[in-house]
């Protein structure tokens, strides 16, 4: 980094951000196949959390390749870009004070660590939708198993792309067992044990 380029502190800081706002900010890192509900459970998961106060903010994917990262495609170094970037603005964010959700296939385990070391101890939180990919496969809500299957679309995870799962998450789901209902639930009791929100 060049020489001339100095970090600047505040007085307000992240921990004042947080006590305003009466939770901890953490980044929710929502990981797994596509279908696996990933924008579906944090969606859900965001709309629970508002309804008690908890200041939120949901990065999806595909809404992110609509600006910030639509200059990227799908091969393996701009998915590693993808996450980076998505990874230092949910840093900012968790810094502004929010619990930040993200729902991103984000299929490499390096780049995962990656961002949980951008922000401090215990506010990166991987959850992991354990959701089998047959099960995604057959739900394929947006039809694009089925184009990669047809080889119309290349570097797909789980087709012919590589998906590494999470080694150690701190919270895994099965949607294909669990309702949404219960998905949110089991997010929000662990939010609550952690003393993230009351």
């Amino acid at each position: 980094m060049d020489k001339n380029i100095v970090w600047h502190n505040y007085a307000v800081e992240k921990a004042h951000r947080g006590e305003l706002k009466g939770h901890k900010p953490v980044i929710l890192w929502f990981t797994g196949f596509s279908g696996s509900g990933k924008s579906t459970v944090a969606n859900a998961l965001e709309s629970a959390l508002h309804q008690i106060g908890v200041h939120t903010y949901l990065l999806d994917g595909d809404n992110v390749r609509h600006g910030l990262c639509k200059d990227l495609n799908f091969s393996d170094e701009d998915r590693i870009e993808n996450i980076r970037r998505v990874g230092e603005l949910s840093k900012l964010m968790v810094d502004a004070g929010l619990v930040v959700l993200t729902a991103f296939i984000s299929p490499f385990q390096a780049e995962r660590d990656m961002v949980r070391e951008l922000v401090g101890e215990g506010e990166f939180i991987e959850v992991f939708l354990d959701t089998p990919l047959e099960v995604c496969e057959q739900r394929d809500p947006k039809g694009l198993y089925k184009k990669a299957r047809a080889g119309e679309i290349k570097n797909f995870t789980g087709i012919d792309s590589d998906y590494q799962p999470p080694v150690s998450p701190e919270v895994k789901i099965n949607t294909g067992e669990n309702s949404l209902e219960e998905s949110v639930q089991q997010l929000i009791e662990y939010l609550k044990n952690k003393k993230i929100i009351k």
